[in-house]
Order: structure tokens, then C-alpha cells, then sequence
């Protein structure tokens, strides 16, 4: 599990992103078309449509909240925090990917969650120049995998918000 400090110090070079085995293995998810990760160890929960009461006066990207088991979860709109289009009315509803953080639990909202897979550090690269500088300040790097790339986020960046 990342510890407290790990979370805020600055992203690792793209070739330590696989030294330990906690982010040797990953969650994929996709958000408007894009293959993205988080580190499994870092994932409590996956949920399907869930109910979502809306935050008064909560910064865009806090689409609301959610009861997981009785506690109150902070649901993110990842489409919102990554300056991505909004949901189209006639898509299926977001799946929430729950995370932890300094104790707290945050639902991110995706369109699509994949597979649990191993990325070998032999293919990771820190992020390309041409990447969207709101991508590249949640990105830990990405990993090019069958002729696509997958973003790795930085669950600490995605979550500080305002």
C-alpha cells in the first residue's frame, strides 16, 4: 500500500513505476475512448451505476457523493477532471472505481473498467511531450501495450483538486 509521503512526493521516472510489486499489477479503465491504470493496491472497490446525492457548492469536478456500506464516498467525474466532453445522455451509466486515500475513500467515475494486468516496467515511458499538460500533471507515464497507449494516473494528482 503507498504510503502518505510516497503520495505527495513528486511523480517517479517512468522506470520506477514497476520496482515494487504493488505497482507491478494494474487496474485499466476507460474514460472517453482512453486506456488509463491506477495501481491495483490502490483500488478497495468497484461499483456499477450507483445512486450519487450532489455536494452543494463542491468544486465541477465532485459530481457528488455516494453510500458505499454505509460511509460517505466523494465521487469524482474523471471526465470532468481530465477537461474531457461530458458523458453522452444515451451512454450506459458511470462505473465507479473507489480508491483510498490518506483514509478517505473517492469513487472516480469512469465509462468502462478492463482488467486487472501485470505492465512490465520495460514498457513504460515517461509522457510524451504532445500530451495535454492537465494529462501530463496526473500521469505517472505511460505504458504502450498492443498498439495503443495506457495512461498511468497518479491517484495522489487525480484526487487534488481545486
Amino acid at each position: 500500500m503507498q504510503t502518505a509521503t510516497a503520495a505527495r512526493t513528486p511523480a517517479a521516472p517512468a522506470a520506477h513505476l514497476a520496482a515494487s510489486q504493488e505497482e507491478d499489477v494494474f487496474l485499466t479503465l476507460t474514460v472517453a475512448n482512453q486506456a488509463c491504470a491506477v495501481p491495483v493496491m490502490m483500488v478497495r472497490d468497484v461499483l456499477g451505476a450507483h445512486a450519487i446525492t450532489r455536494i452543494p457548492l463542491a468544486p465541477q469536478e465532485v459530481a457528488g457523493s455516494l453510500n458505499l456500506r454505509g460511509r460517505i464516498v466523494t465521487a469524482l467525474d474523471l471526465r470532468v477532471r481530465l477537461g474531457l466532453p461530458p458523458r453522452a445522455a444515451d451512454a450506459p451509466p458511470a462505473m465507479s472505481v473507489v480508491v483510498e486515500q490518506f483514509g478517505e475513500l473517492y469513487a472516480m467515475l469512469v465509462d468502462q473498467v478492463g482488467e486487472v494486468v501485470p505492465l512490465p516496467a520495460r514498457n513504460f515511458a515517461a509522457n510524451p511531450p504532445t500530451l495535454d499538460a492537465l494529462w501530463r500533471d496526473v500521469s505517472r507515464g505511460v505504458h504502450r501495450q498492443e498498439g495503443r497507449l495506457i495512461i498511468a494516473l497518479d491517484i495522489g494528482r487525480v484526487l487534488a483538486i481545486g
